[in-house]
């Protein structure tokens, strides 16, 4: 990816090396971009002040609706959590958190599971799902990823017998963060507590062929929570 002070990545010309950039490489431009964002100047704009009186017409009395608070989101997902801790053993559940690729059918079973509970509402379980983009990566957040699937996931690096120390932290931390959470999207990598060791990015640990290869691992497990 990048080395020395100038930032450039390698293989940039007077063309800036575009028929040669990768998925990191933009990565890396976006949260350097990112960061610049704070030091716009800002302008003061003139204060204007009203004087009107208020006219009011007929009031009617609007019922709010109720539950849809970050609270009640938070005690959702724990009672989905504590459901699915109870039926660990469903087949699909089990293919789901070991990282097996899911089928049509393996999504429609986890839906009818949830639905015959009795327990669920199904507004916010519609809002969970398609905020997860989907019903897979909704339970997988819920529930994790196997740690020994994570450590299938990652064999190629942790088979690795040239990686230094720092290599094998970044990958183990990787491999934690899926375990909790069952996937990660590759911005993740450069954002706390990844930057604990590669302050300025995975790039300054990893080659790019490897980094990309770690950013394909990443889409495979987050691809297997969904229908194929």
């Amino acid at each position: 990816m990048t080395s020395g002070g100038s930032g450039m990545p390698q293989g940039a010309g007077s063309n800036f090396g575009f028929l040669d950039v990768t998925l990191p490489m933009l990565e890396q431009a976006r949260v350097r971009v990112r960061g610049l964002v704070k030091l716009l100047i800002k302008t003061k704009r003139k204060i204007v002040y009203t004087d009107f009186e208020d006219q009011l017409g007929e009031v009617d009395e609007i019922a709010l609706p109720t539950g849809t608070g970050q609270i009640d989101i938070t005690r959702f997902r724990a009672k989905i959590r504590d459901f699915l801790c109870r039926h660990e053993d469903h087949i699909s559940l089990h293919k789901l958190r070991r990282n097996a690729p899911l089928t049509e059918a393996d999504l429609a079973e986890l839906e009818r599971m949830l639905g015959e509970s009795g327990e669920l509402d199904e507004a916010a379980l519609s809002r969970s799902v398609e905020e997860a983009e989907g019903l897979g990566l909704f339970i997988r957040s819920l529930v994790g990823l196997d740690r020994a699937a994570a450590m299938e996931a990652m064999s190629s690096f942790l088979n690795d017998k040239t990686l230094c120390a720092n290599q094998i932290e970044f990958i183990n931390m990787v491999i934690e963060h899926l375990t909790r959470h069952g996937t990660m999207t590759p911005a993740q990598l450069y954002e706390p507590p990844f930057t604990d060791i590669a302050p300025r990015g995975p790039d300054i640990l990893f080659t790019s062929a490897r980094l990309t290869d770690l950013i394909v691992i990443l889409d495979d497990v987050k691809a297997r929570a969904s229908a194929s």
